[in-house]
């Protein structure tokens, strides 16, 4: 099926074939009013035998002016239709861009809900209680058991970790792949210390994407939550699970599912950003992590716009979904023009 993009195209293309072919009419009619205008200056000079030939050579005059006048007409109602019709449809396609943008953002959210579900569950877990609660060889061992349990049922995670409350990690799901039970500290981390602090096990804290060396220099979003006494959701802290979501293939995954065709593909790049707009994913596995982007919001949550050499820029904000609330990333879009 022909996109907007193209029809905007192809519409341009009408445009300056219509605009073309007017001028060409109103060439030839120069030409007629200039035969017109010689042919009154002989009738003139040939006196009373010239004179029937005038009056033909008057009313082609007149013809060829009337038919400037409706070329004018033609010529200047073609360009405001065609700059109206042009407008409306890339504001259609700058509009779908929009609607992907949101569609991209949407299934994050989604995605990342069910992250802050699993912690606030898999925190309540009696070996996970047990391990944090009562550290030894015997809990740990039980805690980790359970761990790669869940990890073989939950691919996209890369590790999960049992913690306690001085930032000593317990015990780990994956501790064949990854070394860190009882050598790992991560008492500095911010997510770390927002999770101790929640008020109770509806709470959850998360943490920036980011590249983290304890699991060899993966791109993690880390989800944690405190795991509290008895496993109940008022229960005093006791320590603190950890859930590392294996963010490079889940989010480009998300970047390059967009539904374009392939000429757009061709000169379109989709990303997600973070609410300073530095770039977690990007279709064209560039600047992950590193680039930011000057993305112009005017506060909007959702919308669009267009650099002055055509680049089209959508973008629409996290809207949450069920009782996640987001972190203020973005969906975004940009397509350059195509070429000539």
């Amino acid at each position: 099926m022909t996109n907007v993009s193209e029809i905007v195209q192809l519409t341009k293309e009408v445009h300056r074939i219509a605009r073309g072919k007017v001028a060409d009419i109103n060439e030839i009619n120069r030409e007629s009013t200039f035969l017109a205008l010689n042919a009154l200056i002989e009738a003139a000079h040939a006196g009373d035998a010239g004179r029937g030939f005038a009056v033909v050579a008057a009313q082609i005059k007149t013809v060829s002016s009337r038919i400037g006048q409706l070329t004018e007409e033609l010529n200047s109602e073609l360009v405001a239709l065609g700059d109206r019709m042009i407008r409306q449809l890339e504001h259609q396609d700058s509009q779908r861009l929009t609607d992907l943008s949101l569609n991209m953002i949407d299934i994050v959210d989604r995605n990342l809900y069910e992250r802050s579900c699993d912690v606030r569950w898999w925190a309540t877990d009696s070996a996970v209680v047990d391990c944090a609660g009562e550290p030894s060889p015997e809990t740990a061992a039980h805690a980790a058991n359970r761990l790669a349990i869940i990890l073989a049922n939950y691919t996209v995670y890369l590790d999960l970790w049992v913690i306690g409350l001085d930032g000593q990690v317990l015990a780990n799901g994956q501790p064949g792949r990854y070394d860190v039970a009882g050598k790992q500290n991560v008492k500095t981390q911010a997510w770390f210390n927002a999770a101790i602090n929640t008020g109770s096990g509806a709470e959850y804290a998360t943490g920036e994407v980011e590249r983290f060396a304890a699991l060899g220099d993966s791109e993690v979003a880390t989800y944690a939550t405190a795991i509290r006494e008895n496993g109940l959701q008022d229960g005093r802290p006791i320590g603190v699970l950890a859930v590392f979501f294996d963010w490079a293939p889940q989010a480009l995954s998300v970047v390059k599912s967009v539904r374009l065709s392939e000429e757009e593909w061709s000169r379109t790049r989709c990303m997600l950003v973070d609410a300073r707009f530095r770039v977690l994913a990007s279709s064209d596995d560039k600047g992950a992590l590193e680039d930011t982007i000057a993305l112009r919001t005017g506060d909007q949550k959702v919308g669009h716009y267009r650099l002055d050499d055509g680049t089209v820029i959508a973008f629409a904000r996290t809207p949450g979904y069920e009782t996640y609330q987001g972190m203020g990333w973005y969906g975004v879009i940009e397509r350059t023009m195509p070429r000539p």
